[in-house]
């Protein structure tokens, strides 16, 4: 895996690079001393791992992982336990205080390993590649923070501009246009059922004919799409009804 440290102190950065060095499936490929330098690092290189740090000059390790559009396997590095909560509220594996211990850094890339092999994750996509089942992407809905994986959403609608998005019990509100969603997302699974909704094929419960050879769809959750007449055909042949 190819991991990225980001810590606003050099000297820990350096501690992290040590603790590592057991692990030599963990490559660390690159630095950054704050959110905007870890921005710019994620953008250019195919980080696996993020090692992140919370409390840094300008912004923080949360308002970083609002602005990424793709979270790499997540683990935070800090020496204050206070935000303990809200980090396992998005989603990370472990979290870590400093002083650093090798045997809880060990446990929790054990974590990351498991999941690593579960998804059978690879290297992160260059931008503008489709996205995979198995990423994962951050959000927030009100005050709450998660991370959640894009093979588990139920579906997209459309109001505007923007997107709320339905998984689990979340409703929250991207910014981004039904169209660049499709464009982003792999049509086999996620299918436009109407200008208002993109659905995930692989959580229909139930189908329902109605006149003139159109559909509904029950999705997991409970909510009930209409498949415009004008996708009927495609949504036939996709689902080789």
């Amino acid at each position: 895996m190819n991991a990225l440290i980001v810590d606003d102190e050099r000297l820990a950065r350096e501690e992290m690079r040590r603790l590592l060095k057991p692990h030599p499936d963990i490559v660390v490929i690159g630095e950054a001393k704050n959110a905007a330098e870890a921005e710019e690092r994620l953008s250019e290189l195919p980080v696996d791992l993020l090692f992140l740090d919370i409390r840094m000059p300008g912004a923080t390790g949360f308002d970083l992982l609002e602005r990424l559009d793709r979270v790499p396997l997540l683990v935070f590095t800090t020496a204050h336990d206070e935000h303990a909560l809200r980090a396992f509220e998005v989603n990370a594996f472990d979290y870590l205080l400093k002083p650093i211990r090798a045997d809880r850094l060990t446990a929790a890339l054990d974590k990351v390993r498991a999941a690593w092999a579960g998804t059978g994750a690879g290297p992160s996509p260059a931008s503008g590649a489709r996205r995979a089942l198995t990423d994962r992407v951050f959000l927030r809905d009100g005050d709450r923070c998660f991370l959640v994986t894009i093979g588990d959403i139920v579906c997209f609608e459309g109001e505007g501009n923007y997107a709320r998005v339905h998984v689990g019990g979340h409703r929250p509100l991207i910014r981004s246009t039904m169209a660049a969603l499709e464009a982003r997302l792999d049509p086999a699974v996620f299918f436009r059922a109407s200008r208002r909704y993109l659905i995930n094929v692989r959580h229909i419960e139930h189908v329902e004919a109605g006149v003139d050879d159109s559909y509904a769809v029950r999705l997991r959750g409970g909510a009930v799409v209409p498949i415009s007449r004008r996708q009927s055909r495609r949504f036939r042949e996709q689902l080789g009804l």
